[in-house]
């Protein structure tokens, strides 16, 4: 899957494998299956070397790069495939993958370096005001991974370093937001605060992380109101609205309703119809002051797919969803 589709210059920018990890998930759950395990296997023998994952599979003039977060994204994506399917090409290349997010990635100040550069695999300058640039409570979703891969492999090292990364995210997350002086930079922070969210879901019967997802479902919901005139992402309506309905349905906090019909309208107006099939029904990424930004992506599109799918799940009371399968 390409990073997303410029709308403007009708091209659609490289493939990435991180994109391509979201969009085995999402496949997988809207049950296109083939689709899913061309995603994987692309994944598995064209873009893994049995060393690294690099972000794009051809290098830029700047080098390849590799990514903690990204590499959580995938081993995930496989590891649904190997729940859905037990093929273990799936399995084989998403554990090596966790082992070396804990390897490559750790620095000497005990955190994790969200970049890496390949093949000699040496960090890239940290920059404090770019939340992609810098280690954060964000990388807690990708940690997942090491959650799940416990789960699949019983080896206990996976799930201690999960649950190193949710001490540290636990300590530091409340610095996280507003964290610039730019508000739109603020509306991308939103973004990352809530891939932090998502991943206190499988502790979300600790009393810790129960209070801080409350803590941030408040947080986030104040900076959108200041921030959605301005600018609105539609992976933050999705994802403020999947993070409701799963804190509702873990019992944590009672849906708050008329926030979500308003997100679920919001959401839906991003969708896109048209003539072009590279962006029907796809869905925007956002837009500024009123304006659309010239980008179909496919990460917000599944992000957005999801969110309304459970929207509907959850209004029709059926039974809550695993949040294994969150994309």
């Amino acid at each position: 899957m390409a990073r997303y589709y410029r709308t403007d210059l009708r091209r659609n920018h490289p493939v990435s494998t991180e994109i391509t990890g979201y969009a085995l998930s999402a496949l997988l759950h809207i049950n296109e299956m083939d689709c899913a395990l061309a995603a994987a296997r692309f994944l598995c023998r064209r873009a893994w070397n049995g060393q690294s994952m690099p972000f794009e599979t051809e290098a830029s003039p700047e080098g390849q790069f590799t990514y903690f977060f990204d590499c959580g994204i995938i081993v995930r994506g496989l590891l649904a495939a190997w729940r859905a399917t037990r093929e273990q090409e799936f399995l084989d290349v998403a554990a090596p993958l966790g082992e070396s997010m804990a390897a490559d990635f750790a620095s000497r100040q005990g955190d994790y370096h969200p970049i890496l550069k390949l093949p000699e695999k040496q960090p890239l300058e940290r920059d404090a005001l770019r939340w992609s640039r810098s280690p954060g409570c964000y990388q807690l979703k990708s940690a997942m991974a090491w959650e799940e891969l416990y789960e699949v492999t019983g080896n206990p090292r996976f799930r201690e370093l999960y649950e190193q990364m949710l001490v540290d995210a636990l300590r530091g997350y409340a610095a996280f937001l507003p964290g610039h002086s730019d508000p739109l930079k603020v509306v991308d922070r939103l973004h990352a605060f809530l891939y932090f969210l998502e991943g206190l879901l499988p502790r979300v019967d600790d009393r810790r992380c129960a209070a801080a997802l409350c803590d941030g479902i408040r947080r986030v919901d104040g900076h959108l109101a200041a921030t959605a005139p301005a600018f609105e992402r539609s992976d933050v309506y999705a994802q403020l609205l999947r993070i409701r309905i799963f804190a509702h349905w873990a019992g944590v906090a009672p849906l708050d309703l008329p926030a979500a019909r308003q997100e679920a309208a919001a959401l839906a107006g991003f969708q896109a119809a048209s003539t072009d099939p590279h962006i029907d029904g796809g869905f925007y990424f956002g837009r500024a002051a009123g304006a659309w930004l010239p980008y179909v992506n496919p990460v917000s599109t599944a992000f957005s797919l999801q969110a309304l799918a459970l929207w509907d799940q959850y209004q029709a009371a059926r039974a809550p969803a695993d949040c294994r399968l969150l994309i």
